[in-house]
């Protein structure tokens, strides 16, 4: 892009920019759209992306994915239902499935897999589990009970407050989530799969069962090339021992009262075994939740599991300090180093990237806004979603910084230190693309009334 195109105040070099970005997300779109073109009337396809950039102009928690919301958006308001319409027509066309997405997504985690590859780094490949909640809705297929995150954060103990509810969880209609991203040690990550099931109805499936079989997938597509990085909500044996079955590699953040065997044969917890043992390293790391670093001890052993004891693993308890809970990392890679436990602990402190994707599908991509009954198709939007969350990710690599350091400046400019220091600036991104979109309508899109 010429630096002349683009100048600092608004509206001079804005248009070009417009048009810019939107071939940018065509480009960026342009496999699936192709496969799409095979399928489907050249109006829709017109459409599809039109869909694309009207998602991404159209910010709200609430009704962001509203089909009659996206469908003013998309001609005006005076002729929203004749938008809607035709967006509804694309998503319950019978001539094209999810599997062209879901497709799509594998190919962009190829890519980044191959971009990773690096003798000295190593490319982890970071999976967590997450809820979509409809607490308001009963119709939608294959709904089932989820535990709400919104209703334990809604209970959690604040400073200063009194008599916080407690008592059991709660459960609501939803849908079971767990998502894949593939990044390197440093970089934008790669969505490269999203997976959503049901425990009630015909199609009712077992969480374990359901992550297996992607485990067996990425098994023959990466192979050992890669590291997958777990939660605590994988620790423990049935799942380890389908991922030693599987011979991948990985990383898992071990619950402190889960059972080991030690050095000496004894079936102990990971806390006591690790209570009395020094740390015998201290560095500097950086907490990504807080943006800070932590002086950090860490100390490794090799432990065995007591439902596998013929094989040997490695135990990394990192110490971030007094008042924060250690890290107990479980690994099958060799330690044969302080350098090498070192690795591991920088290789789990990345997994902070799929907590702030999560995030980001709800919170800003609002994915839990959608109002479809059918499954197929409401899938079929969700991945919609995903390709627009991995468009602003694209925007943040460093051949296009240009770029969106003037879009940020001119469009979203902020004063505060945390936002500009974001190392991805998501929420920024696109409430500037948002603006500049809806004051500079891009040429493929036909201008508001």
């Amino acid at each position: 892009m010429d630096k002349g195109t683009v100048k600092g105040k608004k509206g001079q070099g804005s248009a070009g920019g417009s048009q810019l970005l939107s071939d940018k997300l065509y480009h960026f779109a342009k496999p699936v759209l192709e496969g799409l073109a095979q399928r489907l009337d050249r109006r829709l396809v017109q459409t599809f992306i039109d869909l694309l950039s009207v998602i991404l102009m159209h910010r709200h928690r609430n009704n962001g994915l509203l089909l009659s919301e996206l469908g003013g958006q998309l001609l005006g308001m005076d002729r929203a239902p004749a938008g809607t319409k035709r967006i509804a027509n694309l998503l319950h066309s019978k001539k094209w499935g999810s599997k062209l997405l879901d497709t799509w997504m594998w190919e962009q985690g190829d890519q980044k897999v191959e971009e990773c590859m690096h003798p000295q780094d190593d490319t982890y490949v970071i999976w967590d589990e997450s809820e979509i909640e409809k607490a308001e809705s009963l119709q939608p297929e294959r709904l089932c009970a989820v535990r709400s995150v919104k209703a334990r954060r809604l209970k959690r103990i604040k400073k200063g407050y009194f008599n916080p509810p407690g008592g059991r969880p709660i459960f609501v209609p939803g849908f079971h989530w767990f998502q894949i991203v593939v990044t390197g040690f440093k970089g934008v990550p790669c969505l490269a799969h999203f997976h959503w099931w049901t425990t009630r109805g015909e199609a009712a499936s077992k969480m374990r069962d359901e992550e297996g079989d992607v485990l067996k997938q990425l098994a023959k597509r990466w192979g050992r090339q890669v590291i997958h990085v777990w939660d605590r909500g994988f620790a423990g044996a049935p799942w380890l021992l389908q991922a030693l079955v599987a011979q991948v590699r990985f990383i898992v953040r071990w619950k402190k009262g889960n059972y080991l065997i030690d050095e000496n044969g004894e079936r102990r917890k990971a806390s006591d075994i690790s209570r009395r043992k020094r740390s015998v390293d201290y560095r500097m790391i950086y907490d990504c939740k807080r943006r800070c670093e932590r002086k950090t001890g860490i100390v490794f052993f090799p432990v065995k599991l007591p439902d596998i004891p013929y094989q040997t693993l490695w135990m990394i308890v990192s110490r971030p300090g007094p008042g924060r809970q250690p890290w107990f990392l479980l690994t099958n890679e060799p330690i044969p180093s302080v350098n090498e436990a070192w690795r591991i602990v920088l290789g789990y402190n990345r997994r902070w990237q799929i907590e702030t994707c999560i995030r980001f599908d709800k919170s800003e991509l609002a994915i839990e806004s959608i109002r479809i009954l059918d499954w197929e198709t409401r899938k079929k939007f969700m991945l919609i979603l995903a390709l627009v969350h991995a468009f602003l990710l694209s925007l943040l690599t460093p051949a296009l910084q240009y770029l969106t350091t003037w879009l940020l400046r001119v469009w979203c400019h902020r004063t505060g230190k945390r936002s500009r220091s974001a190392a991805a600036p998501l929420y920024r991104l696109r409430l500037a693309l948002s603006a500049l979109w809806s004051a500079f309508r891009p040429l493929s899109l036909p201008r508001l009334n």
